[in-house]
């Protein structure tokens, strides 16, 4: 109770403070003031709410039978749409500011909004291995159900937040994906309503044109109402290694030959410089030393890189027993490294034994809060940017991320990227092993801007056949953009399937230079 007390008397006296110094001022200057005492616990009765409503919604089994009324009012809003002249794109009517990604699209204001109130699980069939969702179940959702029932998601991306078609109409990846490939190569079947308002069902052997093109083409082909995805018999730990590596060529090579051994369930790296890092194996097991067991998930735990960074600094390496759902979330409560530039106190132990129960505060509510001068500074300062990339070119790759932005840790995460049609595959006919090289923070580098010095780094992922995600801020050009995604399905089908007047390309959608 004294807690609440003492947040409450913060509460005025912030409030009191505002009224003197402004709020601008406030959310630029001293952001972790109003983050603490207002996002955190907004933040908790959201998570709260949608756990509850989640719960209740798969206990009374009402999901699957409105799930078809939900789609059928999906194809009035679209047919409307055209009877009324097709006068302007379609585009869904969630907020742009409820997504994950940081960047801000303006074209909600201008294109007609479509409202899809999908979020719940529809069906678990534990004979078959697939479980059936709607676009806006959570990774958060899943595992809190799957886990629970023995079951988990071959890929099953870090951040609680992320929503399944954000990782299917964008990417999604996980320290697994060196065994599964990206989260489209988990998924067995899409359902989606397109532009003339008809419902289609596509998988590799039905529609399959239409099943390869829509990962990475962001809501441009038609409206995501469901997918079916694999998934495999859980265990209740993670057995993982850390192993402290100095070098770079020892790191990569490390790095790629774990990368390679079938025996590794989960594969990933933290690079704290240009020569340092930590490379953590894991494997699912039911047996755990208790002396070893580190529920790393709990609220009062240091955050996850912290704790990898301490067997860089003892030069040892280790091994520890994690639960599997805290395992999964492990970059959760501190948003990978992300937390620390918001509440710069956030993994002090004081902090995180009073107030750590309510971190990490929702993205998407730093987005509604953040004004236009703080997000133009983060524009400006901030980097936020996945890059996959051969394995062959990593440390190619670590060296023009050093020298283009300087930014550390660095998030290392290999996987397979199958020979399959659509906008992203490798160059030759046979499967590639990539890697997702993660940069999220303030770059060191002596006078970056934003523009330059992302247009050098894409330019060099074009160069070996890389890809950028696109959920991050993207500079290209259109040829430049069509020169690194293969657009030969997406635009053929685009003119088949009448898209052109329905929704936008997906370059006018995401990149800078064509956003409005």
């Amino acid at each position: 109770m004294e807690p609440a007390v003492s947040l409450a008397v913060c509460a005025l006296l912030f409030l009191l403070w505002v009224r003197v110094k402004g709020l601008e001022f406030v959310l630029i200057h001293q952001r972790w003031v109003f983050v603490c005492l207002f996002l955190l616990p907004l933040s908790l009765i959201f998570d709260i709410y949608y756990y509850v409503r989640a719960w209740v919604v798969f206990k009374l089994s009402s999901a699957p039978r409105l799930h078809g009324q939900r789609v059928r009012d999906i194809q009035k809003q679209v047919r409307e749409w055209k009877e009324q002249g097709s006068k302007t794109f379609m585009c869904t009517g969630r907020p742009g500011w409820l997504t994950v990604s940081l960047r801000v699209g303006k074209y909600k204001k201008t294109h007609k909004n479509i409202m899809i109130n999908l979020m719940d699980i529809l069906e678990v069939d534990t004979k078959k291995q697939i479980v059936r969702v709607e676009p806006l179940v959570t990774m958060g959702q899943v595992t809190a159900l799957l886990t629970s029932i023995g079951w988990t998601l071959p890929v099953l991306p870090e951040l609680d937040d992320l929503t399944v078609g954000g990782l299917i109409m964008g990417t999604g990846i996980e320290s697994s994906s060196h065994k599964y490939g990206l989260f489209q190569h988990i998924c067995t079947a899409y359902e989606l309503v397109l532009a003339d308002g008809s419902f289609v069902r596509c998988t590799p052997s039905e529609n399959s044109d239409l099943f390869y093109a829509v990962p990475w083409s962001c809501g441009t082909l038609g409206f995501l109402v469901a997918a079916e995805i694999r998934i495999i018999p859980a265990k209740k730990y993670v057995k993982l290694r850390f192993e402290p590596v100095r070098g770079l060529e020892a790191i990569c090579d490390k790095f790629a030959r774990e990368s390679q051994r079938p025996e590794n369930h989960f594969v990933e790296g933290l690079l704290y410089s240009l020569d340092e890092a930590v490379i953590m194996t894991g494997v699912m097991t039911d047996e755990a030393e208790p002396s070893k067991l580190n529920s790393i998930g709990s609220y009062y735990k240091p955050w996850f890189f912290k704790h990898v960074e301490n067997y860089l600094k003892a030069n040892e390496g280790g091994l520890e027993y994690i639960p599997l759902r805290h395992y999964y979330h492990r970059h959760t409560r501190s948003i990978f490294w992300e937390l620390q530039d918001i509440i710069p106190f956030g993994n002090n132990p004081i902090f995180r034994y009073l107030f750590g129960w309510m971190v990490p505060p929702k993205i998407s509510l730093l987005k509604l809060t953040q004004g236009e001068t703080l997000r133009k500074l983060y524009e400006q300062h901030h980097v936020v940017q996945d890059m996959l990339v051969p394995m062959k070119c990593l440390s190619q790759a670590v060296h023009t991320f050093h020298n283009d932005i300087h930014v550390y840790p660095i998030w290392l995460c290999p996987f397979i990227l199958p020979s399959q049609p659509g906008l992203v595959h490798p160059k030759g006919d046979e499967a590639e092993l990539y890697v997702d090289i993660g940069a999220y923070g303030e770059p060191r580098v002596k006078h970056f801007e934003a523009r330059s010095c992302m247009r050098q780094l894409e330019k060099f992922v074009r160069s070996v056949h890389g890809f950028q995600m696109l959920y991050a801020d993207c500079y290209m050009s259109r040829e430049e953009f069509w020169e690194m995604f293969d657009g030969s399905l997406y635009h053929r089908l685009r003119e088949r399937l009448g898209c052109q007047d329905a929704f936008p390309e997906v370059y006018d959608k995401i990149c800078k230079a064509a956003r409005h």
